[in-house]
């Protein structure tokens, strides 16, 4: 399927470790924010930043996409049966910008849903899942791992973040739902050589990509 999504909708403070190292509160309910179609782009692009918006850091992030539509669901396993095929993807988000507007008390868009700032891998059938709460997946930066993820150490399990999700956004085909980073977000440089690694069912995929 190539649908371009109408929406990304994306989970933030999805793993205890991640909030406590950006020293956030722990949520009682999913945290939604959405990006825009046009902050889409694929890994092969490669990554590129107006340096003058402050630092750039890497968010990744197991990411679904929606092929059944998805509205005001709640039964988890019933959420599970819209997605269609999951990858990893890049929430990349200008981290100086986005600690001012917190301190304003302003909307995050421009730190997080700016041109770009959407990055995503290929495209991976769902029989590649072994488990919903068993997807494991590294990020490496110049060969060096910074980020470790395990879907078990989710706050809020994928199902119950699809059915919460579909209460107050219609999920439609093509749709794009980023389920929150682990520990280990840090900031890019030019020249960065950036590595994904999925563990599937069957094998491992695995992406690379570049830091212009």
């Amino acid at each position: 399927m190539s649908t371009r999504p109408s929406k990304i909708v994306c989970v933030g403070r999805s793993y205890a470790a991640h909030i406590a190292e950006l020293g956030n509160a722990t949520p009682d309910r999913p945290v939604l924010f959405i990006k825009p179609p046009s902050s889409l782009i694929s890994l092969q692009e490669g990554i590129s930043w107006n340096e003058n918006w402050g630092s750039l850091h890497h968010e990744c992030e197991v990411t679904l996409r929606i092929d059944k539509p998805l509205k005001g669901e709640t039964n988890p396993e019933k959420a599970l049966e819209a997605i269609g095929a999951i990858t990893l993807g890049l929430d990349l988000t200008l981290r100086d910008m986005q600690d001012d507007l917190k301190k304003k008390g302003q909307p995050w868009e421009r730190a997080k849903a700016f041109d770009g700032s959407c990055v995503l891998a290929d495209w991976v059938s769902v029989d590649e899942v072994k488990a919903w709460d068993a997807i494991t997946f590294e990020f490496a930066v110049n060969e060096q791992v910074r980020q470790k993820g395990d879907t078990s150490l989710l706050i809020f399990d994928i199902g119950y973040l699809l059915a919460d999700i579909s209460q107050v956004f219609s999920l439609e085909p093509g749709d794009v739902v980023m389920t929150g980073t682990p520990a280990g977000v840090g900031a890019l440089a030019s020249g960065d050589q950036l590595t994904m690694t999925l563990n599937g069912q069957n094998q491992d995929f695995v992406w690379k990509s570049f830091v212009k």
